[in-house]
């Protein structure tokens, strides 16, 4: 196998994680009958992102790079967000 057949897999294992975390998204929201955000999604964001990230350097690609490098700053401060509500409310 090819080192470009591999970054395309590589890209391709990426865009699988960010699609199968609105899948989640969508099975959790449907158990809840109501729409939420399971921290899972945020999880499978930032391995998602990572893995995209990895492919746009790769391919040297500044569009998709910027977007990785943004969008996995949100993450990282979701999962802050919801680990630091976590922790105050098992303090209490």
């Amino acid at each position: 196998m090819s080192a470009e057949k591999i970054w395309i897999a590589v890209g391709l294992i990426g865009q699988s994680a960010f699609f199968f975390r609105f899948v989640i998204q969508w099975i959790v929201s449907e158990k809840k009958k109501e729409s939420t955000i399971p921290v899972a999604f945020w999880h499978l964001s930032i391995i998602g992102s990572t893995i995209v990230l990895a492919y746009a350097i790769h391919k040297k690609d500044p569009v998709f790079i910027i977007g990785q490098c943004v969008g996995f700053v949100v993450y990282i401060r979701n999962l802050f967000l919801i680990y630091r509500k976590h922790q105050s409310v098992t303090e209490e």
